[in-house]
């Protein structure tokens, strides 16, 4: 009797393990069908039905449906993203306990998706409005930008209402913190509180832009033909080179740096008011060692891009507005010198804002710090 019972049990526990390895086995499945969805409608359906089924399960695959998105593309990450709010609202309406222990697990492994981070973080929020207080002192230096930012937001809320035992002690807060910012509206609010105790903050600097560069052109770009058309500069660098432009004029590579705010080259005060025409801007920096960038460039104009010679981003379209930071490359930095080249073109429109020419390049990391490098290109002789 005593063998069958044990037999027994032991058949009970091995099938709840298949039971918990059939479920597990079931939801990747279910975020499959979900993730395989793309744009224009496509994969809709199924992952239509995938989702409901997910959601029925309850509160207990929230952190599987959480990793899902670790490597979702962004359509299927809005998926991921209802399905977790709709069973965490189920669970609130029904009584069900949410796993706020893995959830918070999750939320403290900064190796998921920062979009996934964020939404565990918003979860414990909901389950408990003391979560901010709990967490985000911690998360000054979250490798999630959205994360990072609540937390300095806190903390620039706090200074501002703080009474500080000293002048020294509330400049020093307010720099620490500005080491932490990331976001230009948030670096600006710092800025503005160390303005009041006399203390100026080179934005430029901070945020890392090139400021010195070499200019070569004016190329041609009538009905559009520069923005595709390969100009020698993008073939390789040399200072001493001279070349027919536009109209058949010799040019060659001249230094141009700029006082401007936030590292601003005006082209038509540097080159020319010109129309339908390319420039390039070449910039030399050195590293200290091999890592990721990102060039993040700002201009009116369309646009190419290139780090050490290999391409990192192009966009052809003119007079859309600028805004910093809005043209991003992604690259690597070698250990020692590298190149960056911008290529600029003005197309012929003749409207009083069409005639913008200019752009603002910086070199940082993925989250926007400054990234530190030694500008060291070459003087025209």
């Amino acid at each position: 009797m005593t063998r069958i019972m044990l037999h027994c049990g032991a058949c009970g526990l091995l099938w709840a393990l298949c039971a918990t390895i059939g479920s597990g086995q079931d939801v990747a499945s279910l975020l499959i069908r979900i993730k395989a969805v793309g744009k224009e409608g496509v994969g809709n359906v199924e992952a239509s039905k995938a989702w409901k089924e997910l959601v029925a399960k309850g509160p207990g695959v929230m952190p599987d449906v959480l990793a899902g998105m670790d490597d979702a593309n962004p359509v299927a990450v809005n998926w991921l993203r209802a399905a977790v709010e709709a069973i965490q609202d189920k669970a609130a309406q029904t009584g069900q306990k949410i796993p706020a222990e893995k959830i918070d697990a999750f939320l403290k492994d900064t190796r998921h998706n920062g979009r996934a981070r964020r939404l565990a973080y918003e979860c414990l929020v909901r389950l408990d409005p003391k979560t901010p207080d709990r967490l985000l002192p911690k998360m000054l230096d979250d490798p999630s930008s959205e994360i990072r930012r609540d937390a300095v937001a806190v903390k620039l809320k706090d200074g501002k209402d703080s009474k500080f035992d000293s002048t020294d002690t509330q400049k020093k807060y307010f720099h620490d913190l500005l080491n932490h910012a990331r976001d230009r509206d948030q670096v600006n609010a710092i800025s503005a509180e160390l303005k009041k105790l006399k203390v100026e903050i080179d934005l430029t600097t901070h945020f890392g832009f090139v400021t010195r560069w070499l200019l070569i052109g004016p190329f041609d770009n009538v009905k559009g033909v520069g923005f595709h058309n390969a100009y020698p500069p993008e073939k390789g660098f040399d200072l001493k080179s001279e070349f027919l432009g536009k109209a058949d004029a010799q040019v060659r590579w001249k230094e141009h740096a700029t006082e401007k705010p936030l590292g601003m080259i005006d082209l038509n005060e540097a080159v020319g008011k010109l129309k339908g025409a390319v420039v390039y801007a070449y910039a030399a920096v050195a590293s200290e060692s091999e890592r990721a960038v990102e060039l993040r460039a700002g201009s009116n104009n369309a646009v190419r891009m290139w780090l050490n010679g290999k391409e990192v981003y192009f966009r052809e379209e003119y007079h859309h507005g600028m805004e910093m930071d809005q043209h991003v490359g992604k690259g690597v930095l070698k250990k020692g010198r590298n190149e960056i080249l911008i290529k600029v073109c003005q197309n012929e429109q003749t409207d009083s804002w069409a005639q913008l020419w200019s752009f603002q390049l910086r070199v940082c990391d993925a989250l926007g710090a400054a990234t530190p490098v030694t500008n060291m290109t070459e003087k025209v002789k």
